[in-house]
């Protein structure tokens, strides 16, 4: 389903890929100007939503490194010359590890790329007259991170939050201590009233969570 936002962002989530993950296009109203975060797979899919709303997608955003929310970057990127933006350079291992990772998990194959710029804690991100705060979350993968429209109150969290759950930090790198800080000390000050669109699963807002979910309930 379509999001429309107080102000001149909306977006798209479209679970994609085997793990149905939250792909989400936004974009801006007034000028139909659009980025894609998070094209693990299922590039045909998206594209058709891109085509169905109108849309000129002209930038693709990365919260982090996994094969399921990037694994279709570099053919999307390379089809229509689009830059890649973030996720932090700490997650530069997990891109290299790319085609491995298409292997282990039972995905198509996925090149390796070089994003065009790399994020860190206190970025914004721009896609027509639509801006958004960065903020570096590790924990789930170390340069994890997240985009945020105080205006819209929407922040976009990949897998550092979910309804009722947290990121894993079983992975290379992961650390559940750090996971817990970043949810508590950059995503809670965003405001309870703030809706997120996780990596997988329904929306929710970080005061539910703050209420009733068990790994970080005040």
């Amino acid at each position: 389903m379509t999001q429309t936002t107080p102000q001149t962002m909306h977006y798209l989530t479209i679970p994609v890929t085997p793990f149905d993950q939250n792909c989400s296009i936004v974009w801006c109203d007034a000028t139909k100007k659009a980025a894609v975060i998070d094209p693990g797979g299922d590039l045909e899919k998206i594209l058709a939503e891109v085509k169905r709303l109108g849309l000129v997608l002209e930038q693709i955003w990365l919260t982090h490194g996994h094969i399921d929310h990037v694994g279709g970057t570099a053919v999307l990127a390379q089809r229509l010359n689009l830059p890649i933006i973030g996720p932090h350079q700490a997650d530069r291992f997990w891109i290299d590890q790319l085609p491995a990772q298409s292997q282990r998990f039972g995905f198509a194959h996925a090149d390796v790329f070089t994003p065009t710029r790399w994020l860190v804690d206190g970025d914004t991100v721009t896609v027509g007259k639509v801006t958004l705060n960065v903020r570096h979350t590790p924990g789930h993968t170390p340069g994890h991170v997240v985009f945020h429209s105080p205006e819209a109150q929407r922040a976009f969290v990949g897998d550092v939050l979910f309804a009722g759950s947290i990121g894993r930090t079983d992975f290379p790198q992961g650390h559940h201590d750090t996971l817990i800080a970043s949810i508590k000390e950059r995503l809670w000050p965003m405001g309870n009233d703030t809706i997120f669109i996780p990596g997988h699963g329904p929306e929710s807002s970080f005061g539910r969570e703050r209420r009733m979910n068990p790994y970080v309930a005040d």
